[in-house]
């Protein structure tokens, strides 16, 4: 009878540390970022760091990491007021090492960084968070001869698109930047969910959009690497050469006008991008003026002034020849859109300057801000309600 006394006792006694601990678990649960009407606090349990910083997109250019303090909890954390309505990264800084928020699973990816996310909800970012009704994201692997690999590149199909057997459907051709690779404009720029929302409330036509890699040296992006294995990477070539661009015409249009049901003519296309891929966009219809009948390059311009010693670099002549083919195979949309502090304002002005010289009607679509993702949403929610009506 003691022995059964006992075994109750110690039964009962563990369960209540065991109960104990779950309630001491569960107060310790860090949240962070934490969102308020006027204000947001981030938090990190780092008991053994020393100094422990914020650093966020939200800061001004040169701006100071935000100094973090250490509670009674040994948990860092910092409260700061609310920015402007949009979505925003950020990461910690942990005794010299910058680390994600392990409080937080939002995150997205720049190339090879990594960082924590937030949105702050309001008119300019109400397309960014996911929509209702969704379309699919798809990768896809393609032939390209033209490179001599098979690559990769996400597809973007909008809702509806697998119930109605018989519709066509225009495509948008969405070209990401130096450093980027075929998931940057959904992990960083928010297409789907941008384009989601568009289509939900009538403002967009439903639509493809094909992301492929620009990097004419990858079949697809690093991410997809195991160490110990080789590596994703063709022999280099020069990634500012046109093989990408003849790749995009003789390629990837063809897979996709053969694979997916598609307006498989100019009327039915378009094509932007950003910074390198708004070069990208130019380069193509100089090229191969005919293919699209919406042109939007993003935070780029007329001249590659820092691109010299390659086979981008043209004198005025070449340019002027390059316009007026455009000009001749006909368009019906040329959105350039550019922040006025990014390096490629002026190139951007110039070349409404000779659009406007060369008689072509077409929208320079000026914001404040730079060479960031900020904008390059934000001109993807603008231009995109504009396309294919």
């Amino acid at each position: 009878m003691r022995k059964l006394l006992l075994s109750l006792t110690l039964y009962l006694f563990a369960g209540s540390l065991f109960a104990q601990e779950m309630v001491n678990t569960r107060r310790a649960r860090i949240v962070s970022p934490e969102i308020t009407k006027d204000s947001i606090t981030f938090r990190l349990r780092a008991e053994y760091a020393t100094t422990v910083s914020l650093t966020g997109s939200w800061q001004a250019r040169g701006e100071f990491p935000i100094a973090m303090k250490r509670d009674a909890n040994l948990v860092w954390n910092v409260t700061i007021p609310n920015p402007k309505p949009d979505l925003y990264y950020y990461t910690f800084n942990v005794d010299g090492t910058s680390v994600c928020d392990p409080a937080n699973t939002s995150t997205d990816r720049d190339g090879t960084t990594y960082r924590s996310i937030f949105l702050i909800d309001g008119d300019l970012s109400r397309h960014y968070k996911d929509a209702a009704v969704r379309g699919n994201v798809s990768a896809i692997w393609y032939d390209s001869p033209t490179i001599g690999a098979k690559r990769k590149m996400m597809v973007y199909t909008p809702a509806g698109y697998d119930d109605n057997k018989k519709a066509k459907y225009p495509v948008l051709y969405l070209l990401h930047g130096g450093g980027g690779d075929e998931e940057a404009w959904l992990s960083l720029g928010r297409a789907a969910q941008i384009l989601d929302n568009l289509i939900a409330e009538g403002k967009a036509v439903p639509m493809l959009i094909v992301m492929p890699n620009g990097n004419s040296n990858q079949i697809q992006s690093h991410i997809n690497d195991i160490p110990g294995q080789e590596a994703s990477t063709l022999m280099q070539n020069d990634i500012q050469s046109d093989l990408y661009v003849t790749s995009l015409i003789k390629d990837i249009i063809p897979y996709i006008d053969s694979h997916y049901r598609t307006i498989a003519k100019k009327e039915g296309r378009a094509i932007s991008g950003l910074s390198m891929g708004g070069g990208h966009t130019l380069r193509t219809n100089y090229l191969f003026p005919g293919y699209f009948n919406y042109i939007c390059p993003q935070s780029t311009g007329a001249h590659p002034h820092n691109q010299k010693t390659t086979s981008y670099a043209f004198d005025e002549d070449t340019l002027y020849k390059y316009l007026e083919g455009i000009k001749k195979a006909g368009y019906k949309l040329f959105w350039l859109g550019c922040g006025d502090v990014d390096p490629w304002f002026a190139e951007a002005q110039e070349l409404d300057r000779l659009l406007t010289q060369h008689g072509m009607p077409h929208t320079f679509y000026v914001t404040g801000g730079g060479h960031e993702w900020k904008n390059w949403r934000h001109y993807l929610d603008t231009f995109a309600p504009l396309l294919f009506k």
